[in-house]
């Protein structure tokens, strides 16, 4: 994958805790989608469709261990896809919260 944007063109708030001059589009891609769909703006969510495409955003976030419920269903909702059937749902559904065991 070649691209012409740069990882200085997403929200400078998603990278707060690393170096997001050593990212690269294609070998960071997991934590850059994780970090948009968590806490991007639209605009960072419309840059990695751009750059990814949305089968291979689809494809990842079905494997992502956690999102929280807001952006589970706004995935669920863009991709059509049952909630079950993203990892992190049933993840989440086979371990107790600390204040609910």
């Amino acid at each position: 994958m070649t691209t012409s944007h740069s990882i200085s063109e997403l929200s400078e708030h998603l990278f707060w805790d690393v170096d997001s001059e050593k990212l690269d589009f294609e070998k960071s891609k997991e934590f850059i989608i994780h970090r948009v769909l968590e806490y991007g703006l639209m605009k960072d969510w419309n840059l990695i469709k751009e750059i990814y495409g949305l089968e291979t955003i689809k494809q990842i976030s079905l494997q992502f261990r956690e999102l929280d419920d807001v952006t589970l269903a706004f995935l669920s909702a863009i991709f059509n896809i049952d909630k079950k059937e993203f990892r992190c749902y049933t993840n989440k559904m086979s371990t107790p919260g600390f204040w609910n065991s």
